[in-house]
């Protein structure tokens, strides 16, 4: 199973990018491929722009990437309630090459943040917003506080989220791995 994660956020850092690795790591069984947004800036979207350059190359890169994917892992970074711009950006320009761009795979949804909600608004958005692309939710999880309860080599450390998790994903990989 091929399966797709990235964090919708270009920070170098990114700690959406963290989770979704951290995520991906449940699929022993998986060929995971970790994508960076970071890798894949364009021009502001707008139809102006499409009908000046057509659809770039990276866009079209990503469409491929999601295309290729069996299984598709996103955690959202929250900017001021939605989306990253870089997510945005990179989600208006494939969208506009494949309409229905998660092509009914099974998706993964995540958020996380430095503060108390996690990303949670973000992640509604998302909920409610992919499907009409295509994305056959499977699963969603949202965990605050990223510094205090995550960390690198052991995952989520908050004892009650760590177990809400782990059950959501047993879930999943004992269906899809």
């Amino acid at each position: 199973m091929k399966i797709l994660a990235f964090g919708a956020s270009s920070s170098k850092n990114s700690i959406n990018k963290k989770f979704a690795t951290f995520a991906s790591s449940f699929f022993k069984n998986g060929d995971v491929d970790i994508l960076d947004l970071h890798d894949y800036e364009l021009p502001i979207f707008s139809v102006d722009k499409e009908v000046e350059i057509g659809h770039p190359e990276l866009a079209k890169k990503f469409v491929s990437n999601i295309s290729n994917a069996d299984l598709i892992i996103i955690s959202f970074a929250e900017h001021n309630g939605t989306y990253s711009a870089a997510f945005k950006n990179i989600f208006d320009w494939a969208t506009r090459i494949n309409g229905k761009l998660f092509q009914e795979k099974p998706v993964i949804l995540l958020a996380t943040s430095p503060g108390a909600r996690g990303g949670i608004g973000v992640l509604d958005a998302a909920k409610t917003r992919l499907p009409f692309h295509g994305a056959n939710i499977i699963g969603s999880f949202s965990l605050p506080e990223f510094n205090k309860n995550f960390e690198e080599n052991k995952g989520i450390i908050n004892i009650e989220l760590n177990n809400n998790f782990e059950k959501m994903m047993d879930n999943i990989v004992e269906q899809y791995d």
